[in-house]
C-alpha cells in the first residue's frame, strides 16, 4: 500500500496517530511503556480498518478471535481485529519452530527417532522409532502434514526438546514477536504457550525470506521413507494451496482450545498478502480466502493500521553451533538401536510390526481424501 497520510487527511479520515512505514520500522527492542508494537491503533480488541473512498468493505462473517491482514512486500498492517490479543497458537507454532531451526540443522544431517517422539500425541506423520531420516524430510513432515513426532525429532537434532524450546522463545523475543510463548515445538497446547495474529504475521515475514522455508510451504506432495526400503506419500493440510490463486502456502493448526489457527500467503503479479487466524471455527477456510481477496483489493485504497516491525538486529540472532550431518552407517537403515539385552526375536517382532503399520498406512492413505481437516 503507497497511499500517503496526506491523500488520507484529504478523504476526511481520522487517523488516530501517525502510521509507521515499513521502511521506517526500527530494529531496537520495543519500549513496553511506548504503546502497543507495530502501532498505536494495533493496541484494539475490536476491528480497526482506515478504508478511502471507493475502497473494499470487509467481509462480513469474520467471527474469529483475532485476525490481521498485512502486505508482506512493505510490512504494512492493512486491518485487523484484537491482534495483540493473546491465544493458544496451536500448530501455528510450527512456523517459529521452523524459522528457529532451519539457520541452525542441515538438511541432509539425519536424526533416529525416538520412542518418545513416535508416541507424541496429536497429528504425526508416522515416524518409525530407531529409524533415520533426514532433517530435509523432517521439515517437510513438518509443514506439509503437521507431524508431531517431526517436531519433536528436529527438536532433538537441535539439541533436545528444552534447548529448542528456549531458542523458540529467544527467536521470537529477536522478531518482536512478544506476545509469543513456546512451551512445545509442535504447538500441542501447554500452560503459558501464547501468540497473537500480530505476532503470527511476523514470524510468517520472517519465515518467507528463507529459501527453504517457502519451499516446504509450498509442497502438495511428497514421501517419507520407511523401513525395508519401503516409503509412503503425504499431502498438504492446507487447503488453500491447491485452490487459491497465488498461494503460496504457510501453516494451519487445530485444537479443541485454540480451536482453528491460521497463517497463509498468497502472491499475485508480484505483491504478497498475509493473512493470520486466531481462535477460528475449525472450517475457516471460506475466511481466509476473502481476507485474502480483500487484502489485495485494498491495495492502494486504505491508510495502513500499523506496521510489522523488523527485527531487533539482524546480526544478533540468537546463535548456537551449527549440528554437524553424521554420516548414516547401513546398520542405521535396517535395524533400531540396541537397548539392553533385547533379544533378536524382539528386534525381528518390532520389524515386522513396523513393516505392517506402514503398508497400513499407506492403505488408508490411498483410501482418504487428499486434504483433511485442519490437524492439531
Amino acid at each position: 500500500m503507497r497511499t500517503s497520510l496526506a491523500a488520507a487527511l484529504a478523504a476526511g479520515l481520522t487517523i488516530a496517530a501517525p502510521i509507521t512505514s515499513a521502511a521506517a520500522a526500527v530494529a531496537t527492542p520495543h519500549d513496553d511503556t511506548s504503546g502497543p508494537i507495530g502501532g498505536p491503533l494495533l493496541g484494539s480488541d475490536g476491528v480497526v480498518v482506515q478504508t478511502l473512498p471507493g475502497g473494499p468493505s470487509l467481509p462480513t462473517d469474520l467471527s474469529m478471535g483475532s485476525w490481521l491482514v498485512a502486505d508482506a512486500d512493505t510490512g504494512e498492517v492493512l486491518a485487523a481485529k484484537a491482534p495483540h490479543e493473546r491465544f493458544l497458537p496451536a500448530s501455528t507454532l510450527k512456523t517459529l519452530t521452523a524459522v528457529t531451526l532451519i539457520p541452525r540443522l542441515s538438511p541432509a544431517q539425519t536424526q533416529k527417532a525416538s520412542d518418545t517422539d513416535v508416541a507424541v500425541d496429536g497429528s504425526k506423520v508416522g515416524l518409525v522409532s530407531g529409524f533415520p531420516y533426514t532433517v530435509k524430510t523432517l521439515f517437510t513432515a513438518l509443514l506439509v502434514v503437521s507431524g508431531n513426532d517431526a517436531a519433536d525429532a528436529l527438536a532433538e537434532a537441535a539439541g533436545g526438546i528444552p534447548t529448542t524450546v528456549r531458542l523458540m522463545n529467544a527467536e521470537a523475543k529477536h522478531l518482536q514477536a512478544l506476545d509469543t510463548v513456546a512451551r512445545t515445538p509442535s504447538g500441542l497446547d501447554a500452560p503459558g504457550e501464547s501468540s497473537s495474529a500480530y505476532d503470527l504475521a511476523l514470524i510468517a515475514r520472517e519465515g518467507l525470506s528463507m529459501p527453504a522455508f517457502r519451499h516446504y510451504i509450498g509442497v502438495v506432495h511428497a514421501t517419507v521413507p520407511a523401513p525395508h526400503r519401503q516409503h509412503f506419500e503425504i499431502y498438504t493440510h492446507n487447503r488453500l494451496l491447491t485452490t487459491y490463486r497465488g498461494d503460496i502456502g504457510v501453516k494451519n493448526g487445530y485444537t479443541i482450545a485454540a480451536g482453528g489457527t491460521y497463517v497463509g500467503a498468497a502472491t499475485r503479479g508480484g505483491h504478497t498478502i498475509i493473512v493470520t487466524l486466531m481462535h477460528a471455527n475449525p472450517d475457516f477456510w471460506p475466511q481466509a480466502k476473502e481476507l485474502l481477496d480483500w487484502g489485495f483489493a485494498a491495495e492502494g485504497k486504505v491508510v495502513p493500521v500499523g506496521t510489522l516491525v523488523a527485527p531487533v538486529d539482524p546480526a544478533a540472532r540468537p546463535v548456537v553451533e551449527k549440528v554437524q550431518a553424521r554420516p548414516v552407517v547401513a546398520s542405521d537403515r535396517r535395524t533400531p538401536p540396541a537397548s539392553g539385552g533385547v533379544a533378536s526375536w524382539e528386534i525381528a517382532l518390532l520389524a515386522v510390526s513396523a513393516s505392517t503399520a506402514v503398508m497400513v498406512t499407506l492403505r488408508r492413505l490411498r483410501r482418504r481424501p487428499r486434504l483433511s481437516l485442519p490437524p492439531l
